[in-house]
This record gives structure tokens, sequence and C-alpha cells, in this order.
């Protein structure tokens, strides 16, 4: 029995399948920068970088000798001790911050992150309500998926959480009537990542943040897929000046090299732990060995300006792209995105499905939209180079033609 087999056997069948479908059906081998290889010696261009996890690409040196050298001094916390990289991330997202979030919890993935959220929302506020917006994704424990309006995914693991309400994406004044005394939070990506690379209209975040400062709700941003320089500045909330109550950071915060998540927020919010300091924990979270890597990668961040890199290079990509969407009309509907978080949305989903399998056959990984399956997402590594781009659009252009052939008489 294969490899492949086994993981079809004993982790995901369905997932199999459609990794048999995109031509994905291999097993990875090594990586380095921007390039994966599989068992088989084939190479490919990593345009998806683990969903905006891989924005200092695969195994940044920096970060890597970080994690080595706690390895060899101490991987695990007992707890009891205080941590000392533990305690200087949390000392150095709290200089990173959009505001005065200068307390941290942390876990080990997003959805973690989000569930501290929501906890010390309803921690702080006494409220048991939250808003959240169509196309949201926010992970798939029981809390975050409660606030993750997909129905697929809500469907066999009812009843979630109880009161939850649902307002367009983009939509301020929605917002302002759905909010009522049982309120917490309204909880909101800045770019919603899952539901299509989807930018809201200018203002909506400050609008957000006037609306729920003047009802007295607290505003959760989710950057978890948009923080740490993707969309071209070190928090997508910066492109309005926006201070949220509490933040959430993950996927790129580890470096590509260790699961980590921080939950941020203003002092007040975390005050119950001042009489009840184990209320909300975790064994592994913010462990030294991911604090290392993660400190690692902030400083490769910011040290080599990656946001103003994501800015640079997500320009040069965004131009080869509409010119493809002028060359494939009837396929690309639209592109959109800020700096290196863009997306594709095609006419059909089958169309999006043949064209990720074409750019596989290519050496190109991409993915499309957990919650808009229409929409190829693009989220390479943040070093990514002129070169790179040039040779993922080549690849386009003829997965495009190839799909055109494809589907020949049929659109």
């Amino acid at each position: 029995m294969t490899l492949f087999e086994q993981f079809e056997r004993h982790i995901n069948p369905g997932l199999a399948g459609l990794l048999r479908f995109t031509g994905l059906d291999k097993v990875e081998s090594h990586a380095e920068g921007v390039y994966v290889w599989d068992t088989e010696g084939k190479r490919y261009l990593d345009f998806l970088g683990l969903y905006g996890t891989l924005s200092l690409g695969h195994r940044h040196p920096k970060v890597v000798a970080a994690v080595e050298r706690q390895l060899a001094r101490m991987p695990m916390s007992v707890r009891v001790l205080v941590s000392e990289p533990t305690t200087r991330l949390a000392a150095r997202l709290a200089e990173l911050a959009p505001g005065p979030l200068s307390m941290v919890y942390f876990g080990n993935s997003g959805a973690e992150g989000v569930e501290a959220a929501l906890k010390f929302a309803r921690f702080y506020t006494g409220k048991p309500g939250f808003i959240t917006t169509e196309g949201g994704y926010h992970g798939k424990t029981f809390g975050a998926l409660s606030v993750t309006p997909r129905e697929p995914y809500q469907a066999p693991a009812r009843p979630l959480l109880p009161g939850v309400k649902v307002v367009p994406f983009g939509d301020a004044q929605a917002v302002a009537q759905a909010i009522d005394s049982d309120t917490a939070a309204v909880i909101v990506e800045p770019i919603q990542g899952e539901g299509g690379i989807r930018v809201p209209p200018e203002g909506y975040l400050r609008e957000l943040r006037r609306i729920t400062r003047e009802r007295g709700v607290l505003l959760i941003a989710d950057e978890v897929q948009t923080g740490l320089g993707r969309t071209g500045k070190l928090w997508a909330v910066n492109w309005e000046a926006v201070e949220p109550d509490i933040l959430v950071s993950a996927k790129a915060l580890g470096g590509g090299v260790m699961p980590i998540s921080a939950t941020l927020a203003r002092p007040e919010v975390f005050a119950i732990y001042k009489d009840q300091p184990l209320i909300h924990s975790s064994t592994f979270g913010g462990n030294p060995l991911a604090a290392a890597a993660a400190l690692a990668a902030l400083e490769v961040i910011v040290e080599e300006d990656l946001p103003g890199r994501a800015l640079e290079m997500g320009a040069y990509l965004m131009q080869g792209l509409l010119e493809l969407q002028r060359a494939f009309p009837e396929f690309i509907q639209e592109v959109r995105g800020r700096g290196l978080m863009l997306g594709l949305e095609f006419a059909d989903a089958d169309i999006g499905a043949v064209v990720v399998a074409e750019l596989a056959a290519r050496g190109v990984i991409t993915a499309f939209g957990l919650n808009n399956p229409k929409v190829v997402r693009l989220e390479p590594p943040l070093i990514v180079e002129r070169a790179h781009i040039e040779e993922a659009l080549a690849a386009l252009a003829g997965a495009l033609e190839a799909t055109r052939v494809a589907f020949e008489g049929v659109l």
C-alpha cells in the first residue's frame, strides 16, 4: 500500500479524492524558500503559502536557527516558572500592536485564538451574543464555527453557540441594526480570506469601530490570515488606522516553522485574570519553541520590511492578473485583493477547480476559498521575487488556455 493510499484509508478519503482530481495526489518531500518538492522529484512553486502561513517562505534560516537554539536549551515550559521567550514575545507583540493591546493569550492555532477572543469578550461584557459576517471564516472548533456561517460546516455540528447574528460583509449599518442589549462583540476579518479575498468598502472598519465604541460593544479583528504584513501593512486594520479591542494573530506568526496563535487585548478585557488566573489556559500555547520561532519571525518581518515588499510584489502580481483577466474574460470575472493576498473569481467553481489542477500540472500550488470555491487564491510567501511571479503568471496563462480547450463548446 502506498503512502497516499494509507492517507486515504486512515486520514481523509474525501480529501484524498480532491487531491487526486487536482493532480496533487503526491507525497511532499522537502521545501526551501518559495519551492516544494515531492518524492518523485517534481518541484512546485508555492503560491498558496499554507493559506498565508508561510510569509517567510519554507524553512527561513533565522527562524530555523532560533528554534534549534531553543530546542537545545528547553523546548517545553514547566508552566510553574516564567518562560523567557514566551514573555519576550508577549512584550514584542504589545509593542507592534495597533493601539493599547498590551495583554496576550497564546494558543496553538487561529481557531484557538478566536475561541479565546470570544470567551474573553463574554467574560468582560457579561453578555452572550456575537455578530459575524456572511462569508466570514474564523475556524472550525465549536465557538469559532459558530461565527463561521457556512452551512456545510455548521449543519452536522449543531447545536452551536446561541445568540450569533449574521450580517452582510462590508455593511456597517447592518451591524448597527443587529446590535442589541445582549451583544458582546462584533468579529470581522479586515479582508475575508476563505470568503473569497473580499475587500470591504473604504471606511468600513472605521465605521465599525465608531459604532461599536458608541454602543459599548467590543470589536474583534480576526487577523489570522491578514496580519503580519500580508496586505502591505503590518496589520490590515492599519489601512484605516483602526484600534480593535481584541486582535487575533496566528498563521504567519510562527514563521512557517511552528504553530502558534496570539490573542491580543486591552488590559481591561483580560481583567478576569487578576482574580481567576487559570480561567483560560493551554498546555502547549506559546511554548518556548513556538515563541522562539515567533520572535525570530517578527524580527525578519520588521527588519526586512516584508509589508512593504508585499505591497510592491502584490502590485506587480495584480498587474499580471489583470492582463490575464482581459485575455480570458469568459473565465475570470474579477481580480481583487491587497498586497500579496489576491484572488481570482471565476465564472463557475468547476472552472476554478480545473485551473487549480492545470496549475498543479505546471508546478504551481494554489487552492480555492473554503467559503467560496469560485475563487482561486494567490498567497505566495512575502519573500517572493519578480522572477517567481513571472513563472506563476506564465503557468497560469497556460492553465487558462488548457481550461479554455477543456470547456470549448460548453460555455
